[in-house]
């Protein structure tokens, strides 16, 4: 039959199926999440009227300086991304195309997610508190540590909390601020006895950081190449394994020490 036809009508009519098929791709949802830079909150501050960090049972200090967890935002477990999306994130340096399943638990919805990750957030919270008064050397049964940040999800922010809770209990350890004054943020997970794990989107939070005045951000060191890949620039990197190491590390930046970078 084709040999009949003009060789641009066959092959035009040879294009169609694949015209076809682009199409269907492009409107079929994909299995991916696109993520951007998400809030960032001072620990060390109020978030809602309402300090993020109280301490009671043992003499606490007035801070100065801020300690900024950051976040990312991505699509939902429900939400449809098409080939459009993706295109368009892939191009853009404020954009990241993740595995769907990479982000969400497999087959849980939207409110089974939020679910997830606010109970996430809160063993975080126990734990940083845990790693903190471990580091101190405080007895935990005479010291009452509170934290308090809605709507932000997951367990990334724990190494802040930790750093937070040193800096309220013993600053610096000499009197100064752990920030010295400064805008520092900054990301990782938190283990009870204070080793800094890895999360996912630090391109994205350095961007967030950057954005909301930060000049120094903390990294899981594992994490550097990821953090480096759109780095903001005047946004220093401290590449961090444990909670010891972040602090040492923010002691040495605030007095003109030697301290790592990526």
């Amino acid at each position: 039959m084709l040999s009949s036809l003009t060789r641009p009508r066959a092959l035009a009519l040879c294009a169609l199926p694949i015209v076809a098929l682009f199409a269907v791709v492009g409107l079929a949802p994909l299995p991916y999440a696109v993520a951007q830079p998400g809030s960032t909150a001072d620990v060390l501050g109020d978030v809602k009227g309402a300090p993020v960090i109280t301490i009671s049972g043992t003499p606490t200090r007035t801070t100065k300086g801020e300690l900024r967890m950051t976040t990312i935002v991505a699509t939902g477990p429900s939400a449809d991304v098409d080939l459009g999306d993706v295109v368009d994130a892939w191009f853009r340096t404020d954009r990241a195309v993740l595995p769907r399943d990479s982000v969400y638990p497999r087959g849980k919805s939207d409110e089974e997610v939020a679910e997830h990750n606010l109970k996430d957030m809160e063993k975080s919270q126990d734990v940083a508190t845990t790693a903190a008064l471990s580091f101190l050397g405080e007895d935990p049964a005479k010291v009452k540590v509170t934290l308090h940040l809605a709507d932000v999800g997951g367990p990334s922010a724990g190494l802040l909390f930790s750093l937070g809770i040193v800096d309220k209990l013993d600053g610096d350890g000499a009197g100064g601020d752990l920030t010295g004054g400064r805008n520092v943020a900054g990301t990782g997970t938190i283990s009870p006895n204070g080793e800094v794990g890895a999360v996912g989107g630090v391109s994205l939070k350095t961007q967030a950081a950057k954005r909301d005045g930060a000049s120094v951000f903390l990294v899981p060191k594992g994490e550097c190449s990821d953090a480096q890949a759109e780095l903001p620039k005047g946004l220093r990197l401290i590449p961090v394994t444990t909670l010891k190491g972040a602090v040492e590390s923010l002691r040495a930046l605030e007095r003109g020490g030697k301290v790592p970078g990526c």
